[in-house]
């Protein structure tokens, strides 16, 4: 069976920039073995599968090597191609393991989409998983924000935060593909989050995604619902929301807004814009 595949670039700096993800709203869901194929000739770090369920979606998310549990970037975009399709509205979505749910809307050639996370949950990072993980960059431990301890971090997947000092320090971000692959599935990480604070509302950040089998991701949805979780769970004054500034060190500005309530563990509401590529 054929499917039609819309290319959409979610967390859009303006008109440009942006994470690209392929989206695929079916009649019903695919069979995995076509959705693992179609993610891997897409080539976007992700795809997202969508299939009407009840009042709203069903859905699952697959990058060119693996199904991940939750993408931030991939729901933007579903929520995107859903305004343009409907005209706008808030859709429910099942993942494979929670309900969350995604509003859409367009206003003249502007198109917009926010998020509501899984609940998120942080716990300091094991002392050997940072010591591989600085070792895998060549950071050292001086490298790192002792504001912002390195932790494990859950908004819907599971990433180790990586908090560094200076802005330098996250440019030069480099290391191995296969060795960040290895330490990542090993220790059952979707991406690394490196970030640095401009100030208390606003970071940059840069998202290694080695598990699934991409270097870099230019705009990572899921990683800010699971920063901004951590932030209010060490009492970080973020003031209700931050900005998130990613992929300007790829040369593809992407901007991401975080709205953070009180309640600890509760859903972080995720938003941006959107553009069809």
């Amino acid at each position: 069976m054929t499917y039609e595949v819309e290319r959409i670039a979610a967390f859009c700096a303006g008109d440009q920039g942006g994470n690209p993800a392929g989206v695929v709203i079916a009649a019903a869901m695919p069979p995995e073995a076509d959705m693992r194929r179609i993610a891997a000739e897409v080539g976007f770090s992700e795809t997202v599968f969508a299939a009407p369920q009840a009042e709203g979606y069903r859905v699952r998310y697959f990058s060119p090597e693996s199904e991940v549990p939750f993408c931030g970037h991939a729901t933007i975009a579903l929520g995107a191609a859903l305004a343009l399709r409907t005209g706008g509205g808030v859709f429910p979505l099942t993942t494979n393991h929670t309900s969350i749910s995604v509003e859409g809307s367009k206003q003249g050639d502007v198109i917009a989409a926010a998020l509501q996370s899984p609940a998120t949950s942080s716990k300091p990072a094991p002392d050997a998983l940072v010591d591989e993980a600085l070792a895998l960059f060549g950071y050292r431990r001086g490298d790192l924000d002792s504001r912002i301890p390195p932790a494990l971090a859950h908004g819907g997947a599971d990433h180790l935060v990586l908090a560094l000092s200076s802005r330098a320090a996250l440019s030069a971000m480099k290391y191995e593909l296969d060795a960040g692959r290895e330490l990542m599935n090993r220790w059952g990480l979707v991406t690394i989050a490196l970030v640095h604070t401009e100030n208390q509302q606003r970071f940059h950040a840069r998202n290694p995604f080695a598990s699934g089998g991409v270097y870099e991701d230019p705009a990572t949805g899921a990683a800010a619902a699971a920063f901004a979780g951590y932030l209010r769970d060490i009492g970080w004054p973020h003031g209700g929301a931050i900005e998130i500034l990613q992929g300007d060190d790829m040369d593809v500005p992407s901007r991401l807004r975080a709205e953070i309530p009180a309640e600890k563990g509760s859903s972080i509401r995720i938003s941006g814009t959107a553009r069809v590529m």
